[in-house]
């Protein structure tokens, strides 16, 4: 790569930064420049800090079926050599540690192996998450709800739907009557729009290899399978992993330690500068403007690498883009997240499952919150992510409350202390707190947050093609595609955009193809 090229990468979060640390392999340049448009490292993947604790939006497992990608953040923080300090107090040693690691309670940059737990919460009980063929989620869900659904589940098999929506998807994969249980009412929570409006895309994107007949495959298979390192689960649906890894202090702390190595190796990492406007010439970028301190500055370059969203994007290029792709951009649609952190002495839940914990809370990562009578879409247990992510992991439980909406709606424009009183109604609701034990609290918005898949994304082809017509855009992560991606498959559309600026590869439209084939870097 000529290191006298200009490089311009909109957005410091997990593409943006990945495309940086990979330009700059073994290499120092001046000639490359990240400009983020807020003050934080880490997109969605930031670890905000309140009082002493930390807060991961939207929940960030660290598990790839791609060997790079596993290695990628290997490199940047090695994986545990000692216990962390929950394990050490329950005495624990069940876990695979790294030998020669870094030991968490003496070391900040480390990667933490966690449990998976998540569960479903429906009918005030708990059900395992995928739902499992087992006595207690009969029990739960009681003998008549059981019988339907699998005089459903046995007609979904014999009769396959069109998948013209997600509807369609989730009823032909669990039946009709699962589908209502624990998929309608929960998906038109998160996106705003029932399922039967939403692109069966969606489904193939995030959960493509889950279905009922895999969750029997896979406990079937289980006592057979070869024994393997904890975190090798290729051949496991990523729904379905056991264990995963977590940096230490949460997200964040992976972006802003690449963020760090970036910037020693040269790079300009801008915060607080938004791009306002890209200005193109015969079917390249030539430059863009960006607002810093509050002053427009015209920076040329010879690449430019985005992750703005493509709603942005479009309307900041300054080119004779056609009415149809600026409308079609322009309508596309996104979900805006709220969340809540609260702190309490204890849930008025307790564990009873097999998982030991200390001071006995609910094993947890997450919870999703089916109960139709409350907003609340997901609940955090930060103190089960890391322990580290908590300033008294001895004493306090630290959680976060997700809630999924629309900027500019009610829940968006309600004042903070009123949407943080309905967070904790709602959690006492239910019966997980009292409302009289919350002893601090936070209220985080995020916007463009989920892209989504519905109006004018189905036309989204079209700006694509014009796009992909600028010679030197290149278009990354999530928002930048605007696809629903896991971190891994983000990461993995910088690493191909500059395989791409380097020479490696001649196919630039293998970009827009990360995580759309079903074999593409899944497995060995």
């Amino acid at each position: 790569m000529d290191l006298n090229k200009q490089i311009i990468i909109i957005g410091a979060g997990p593409a943006g930064l990945t495309a940086a640390y990979e330009l700059t392999k073994n290499c120092i340049t001046d000639s490359i420049s990240v400009y983020e448009a807020t003050s934080n490292i880490g997109g969605i993947s930031q670890t905000v800090r309140y009082n002493g604790n930390r807060i991961d939006i939207g929940g960030h497992r660290f598990f790839s079926k791609n060997d790079e990608i596993m290695a990628w953040w290997n490199n940047i923080m090695p994986i545990q050599g000692s216990q962390s300090i929950d394990d050490i107090l329950l005495n624990n040693n069940i876990k695979e540690l790294n030998n020669g690691g870094p030991d968490p309670e003496k070391e900040e940059i480390v990667m933490l192996l966690r449990k998976r737990v998540s569960r479903i919460f429906y009918l005030k009980k708990f059900f395992n998450y995928p739902i499992s063929i087992q006595s207690e989620t009969f029990v739960n869900m009681g003998l008549g709800r059981t019988i339907n659904a699998g005089f459903g589940y046995l007609g979904s098999c014999i009769r396959k739907r069109e998948e013209n929506s997600l509807e369609d998807f989730y009823i032909n994969r669990f039946g009709k009557p699962l589908y209502r249980m624990f998929f309608e009412n929960y998906t038109e929570k998160v996106w705003g729009v029932h399922p039967s409006k939403l692109g069966a895309d969606w489904g193939s994107q995030r959960v493509k290899g889950l279905s009922l007949l895999g969750i029997i495959r896979d406990m079937i298979s289980k006592p057979f399978r070869q024994k393997k390192s904890s975190i090798d689960q290729k051949e496991v649906e990523t729904s379905l992993i056991e264990q995963f890894l977590y940096p230490k202090y949460g997200p964040g702390q992976l972006w802003e330690t690449v963020a760090d190595i970036v910037e020693n190796k040269g790079v300009k990492v801008i915060k607080d500068s938004p791009v306002k406007q890209i200005n193109i010439k015969d079917k390249k970028v030539v430059s863009v403007v960006v607002n810093t301190e509050g002053k427009d500055e015209e920076v040329s370059c010879d690449y430019l690498i985005s992750s703005m969203p493509i709603k942005d994007l479009i309307e900041s290029i300054n080119d004779n883009i056609s009415t149809e792709v600026r409308e079609i951009a322009k309508e596309l649609p996104y979900r805006d997240f709220i969340t809540v952190g609260l702190l309490v002495d204890k849930l008025l839940i307790s564990n009873k499952t097999k998982t030991k914990t200390w001071n006995n809370i609910i094993p947890d990562t997450w919870i999703y919150i089916q109960e139709a009578d409350v907003k609340i879409g997901r609940l955090q247990i930060f103190n089960n992510w890391s322990p580290y992510m908590v300033a008294d992991f001895k004493n306090k439980v630290w959680i976060g409350l997700e809630y999924f909406c629309n900027e500019g709606d009610e829940l968006w424009e309600m004042n903070d202390k009123n949407f943080i009183d309905l967070a904790i109604s709602e959690l006492d609701k239910i019966g997980i707190i009292s409302m009289n034990e919350v002893e601090d609290s936070v209220r985080i918005k995020v916007k463009k947050a989920y892209p989504s898949y519905f109006g004018s994304y189905h036309q989204l082809d079209k700006v694509i093609d014009y796009l992909s017509s600028i010679e030197n855009l290149y278009c990354i992560g999530r928002n930048g595609q605007h696809r629903y991606n896991n971190m891994d498959h983000s990461m993995l559309t910088a690493i191909e955009t500059v395989k791409h600026i380097k020479g490696e590869i001649n196919d630039k439209s293998i970009i827009w193809r990360v995580n759309t084939e079903n074999d593409y870097h899944e497995k060995k």
